[in-house]
């Protein structure tokens, strides 16, 4: 490994500060400035982190010393700052999803290939010890062949404690398109890509009543499906049923569980990081937890960022651009189904991402 990367963060709000905690022990990444529209705000964050200089985001993209810009910024904005950090010549890491649209998206990745600069995309929650281990377990043969997952995601509405959930639904919400991109990548990494979907959709509700904050007790119009079930066939022949509800109270369900002729797994959250692998082999008595045995230990969100930074020049990362377009577009395909009735052709594709060794 040569000199760290000089990143540059666009975008300091809530989600940044678990990044902001992790830079500092990732040795091929080296903070550098901070930017957001409040620049009141990038000045607090700055001054708590020693080296680090606030600025506007005009001065962080024409700021040479910056190599690489980790993009924090809303989903709306991530398409432009992501082609603005492209046009400047510097590699891109965003938060999920790469842009709002895959149309968007489709132009970061040709705007990166044409500027010859890297494009890497949350979520690297499945770099982490949990879906790594399932992955292992899978490659190993621990389940003979797989054939069949389930992934489920459940929550009676993030206005419960949300002070201002209204973009949750709105366009560009719901629980697909806020949750999914972990329970989908998760998939591919395990089981391939997409090739077919099936979806159906439904809301409960035509609003919503905020429960805490200031506008707790303010109701909030509900403009999207709420409610989104899928069927997702892998290149693999694999068949995963997605189910994603902002409805839904509770489940006693395994956020993701795979099948196999030989045995099943029960995979941990693919929004954390970690988490216990069960197993329980076809002809046993009972569930087993298996022992970590891959991924990167006690990681956090931009371990992505950090596999870029080790990713060859010539190399997708882990957490690459390519892969954040396939699951994006398997979202989107899942809504157009559910709105048509009509099964859907995911007209892209991705390589299964490289497995992590335990490090």
């Amino acid at each position: 490994m040569g000199e760290p990367l000089n990143v540059g963060i666009i975008g300091v709000g809530a989600i940044s500060a678990q990044y902001l905690a992790n830079l500092p022990r990732l040795p091929q990444l080296r903070l550098v400035a901070v930017a957001d529209l409040d620049l009141a705000r990038a000045e607090a964050v700055a001054a708590e982190h020693p080296g680090v200089r606030a600025c506007s985001v005009d001065e962080l993209l024409a700021d040479p010393t910056v190599d690489t810009v980790l993009n924090l910024t809303i989903p709306a904005a991530h398409a432009s700052i992501a082609l603005r950090a492209i046009a400047a010549g510097k590699d891109v890491y965003g938060e999920k999803p790469l842009a709002a649209t895959t149309a968007e998206a489709r132009q970061v990745l040709d705007a990166a290939a044409a500027a010859g600069v890297r494009v890497g995309c949350a979520p690297d929650t499945v770099l982490g010890t949990g879906i790594q281990t399932a992955r292992r377990a899978i490659d190993d043969g621990l389940i003979g062949t797989p054939f069949a997952a389930t992934a489920t995601m459940v929550t009676p509405g993030h206005e419960r404690w949300h002070p201002n959930p209204d973009f949750y639904y709105a366009a560009g919400g719901g629980p697909l398109l806020d949750m999914g991109p972990y329970y989908v990548t998760a998939l591919v990494t395990l089981l391939g890509p997409v090739t077919r979907v099936a979806g159906a959709a439904s809301r409960l509700r035509s609003t919503r009543t905020i429960g805490s904050g200031a506008r707790k007790g303010e109701s909030v119009p509900v403009s999207i499906d709420t409610h989104v079930a899928g069927i997702l066939t892998h290149e693999s022949r694999a068949i995963s049923t997605l189910l994603m509800s902002f409805d839904a109270v509770a489940t006693t369900a395994a956020p993701i569980e795979v099948h196999g002729d030989a045995g099943s797994l029960a995979v941990p959250d693919p929004n954390g990081f970690q988490g216990t692998v069960r197993h329980f082999a076809l002809g046993s008595d009972d569930w087993t937890d298996l022992p970590v045995s891959a991924g990167y230990r006690d990681s956090g969100r931009g371990f992505g960022l950090a596999d870029l930074a080790d990713t060859p020049p010539d190399a997708e990362p882990r957490a690459g651009g390519r892969l954040a377009f396939h699951v994006l577009d398997v979202l989107e395909s899942v809504l157009r189904s559910a709105a048509s009735g009509q099964a859907e052709r995911v007209g892209s594709t991705a390589e299964r991402p490289a497995a992590v060794p335990l490090s």
